[in-house]
C-alpha cells in the first residue's frame, strides 16, 4: 500500500485540556502492575463517559487524557464534573489544566492508524501552554489561562454547577512562552481556588497569596466563628472600658471590691493631670 506523504492538518481554535494523574507511578509501585492496569482502567472509563458527555474528543492517554473542545464551557464543566466524581471513586488525585488557543490538527493516514496511531494529532503551542498551566495545579484544582477566562467568562449552560466560582490566581512566566500568563481557577470549594506556587517550568510572578470567601460562600460554622470572634472582641473593650478601669480609678468602688492594691493608680492618674494640665 503506497503512503501518502500529504498529511491532512486543519488549523481552529479549541479548548485544551490537559488531565493528570498524581503519584501515579508510586501507585503502580506499591499496587503490582496488573492490580495497577485494571484501576486505571476503571479510572479510564470513568473519565472517557465524561468527555463525551461533554462533547469532547479524546486525542492521547497516558497518565492522565489530552483532550479538546469546541467550547471552553464544556471543557470547564467536564472538568468540574470530574473532580467532584471521579477521584472519590477512584482515589487518585487528579489536575487539570485548560486554555484556549489556535491549534493544528493533523489527522494521520489510515495505514498509521492501522498500527495503532492515534487519529488525530495536536500540534502548537497551545498545547504547551495547557501543559504548563496544568504542571501548576494543586490535587482537585482546575486552572484556566487568560485565553481561556475571556473564552468562558459569563457563560453557563444547564451543566455548569451554581456553586462554580472563578478567582485568578497570579502572573506566571511560562517555559519556553515569551508573554507572562495570567492564570485563573474554578471551582466549587474555596480550597480549589488557592493560588499555586510556581515550578521548576513555571516561575510565579506576582498575584494574591490567597483567596478568601465571599459572604455567600460560608458555611454556617464559618458565620458562627465570624460572629463569635467579633462579639469576644467587643465584650471585651465593654467590659475593660466600661466596668474595669472606672471600678479601679475609683476610691470607693476598689474598696467595695476589695481591689485597694489599686490605690497607687490615684498617684498616676494625679500625675497625667498635671501634665496635661486636666
Amino acid at each position: 500500500m503506497a503512503l501518502n506523504y500529504e498529511v491532512e492538518m486543519k488549523e481552529t481554535n479549541l479548548a485544551i485540556v490537559l488531565l493528570d494523574l498524581i503519584g501515579s507511578t508510586g501507585f503502580v509501585q506499591r499496587h503490582g502492575a496488573k492490580a495497577s492496569a485494571a484501576h486505571f482502567q476503571f479510572h479510564d472509563r470513568l473519565a472517557r463517559s465524561l468527555i463525551y458527555k461533554f462533547a469532547g474528543r479524546e486525542i492521547d492517554r497516558s497518565d492522565g487524557f489530552l483532550c479538546s473542545f469546541d467550547r471552553t464551557i464544556d471543557a470547564v464543566n467536564f472538568a468540574l464534573a470530574y473532580q467532584r466524581t471521579v477521584p472519590p471513586k477512584t482515589h487518585l488525585g487528579c489536575r487539570i489544566g485548560i486554555h484556549w488557543g489556535a491549534i493544528v490538527e493533523v489527522t494521520q493516514d489510515d495505514v498509521f492508524v492501522a498500527a495503532n496511531a492515534k487519529r488525530i494529532e495536536l500540534e502548537g503551542i497551545s498545547k504547551n501552554i495547557a501543559a504548563r498551566t496544568m504542571s501548576l495545579c494543586g490535587a482537585g484544582q482546575v486552572l484556566l489561562t487568560d485565553d481561556a477566562m475571556n473564552n468562558v467568562r459569563h457563560r453557563t449552560n444547564a451543566y455548569t454547577p451554581k456553586a462554580t466560582r472563578y478567582a485568578c490566581v497570579g502572573v506566571y512566566q511560562f517555559k519556553g512562552v515569551k508573554s507572562l500568563q495570567q492564570v485563573y481557577a474554578v471551582g466549587e470549594t474555596i480550597e480549589s481556588l488557592q493560588p499555586p506556587p510556581g515550578n521548576d517550568k513555571v516561575a510565579r510572578i506576582g498575584g494574591p497569596k490567597k483567596v478568601r470567601k465571599h459572604a455567600r460562600d460560608r458555611a454556617m460554622w464559618d458565620w458562627t466563628k465570624w460572629f463569635t470572634i467579633r462579639l469576644s472582641v467587643v465584650s471585651f473593650l465593654y467590659l475593660l472600658f466600661g466596668i474595669f478601669i472606672p471600678i479601679i480609678f475609683s476610691p470607693g468602688a476598689r474598696r467595695l471590691f476589695g481591689l485597694e492594691w489599686f490605690s497607687w493608680l490615684d498617684v498616676l492618674a494625679d500625675l497625667f493631670k498635671g501634665v496635661f494640665g486636666l
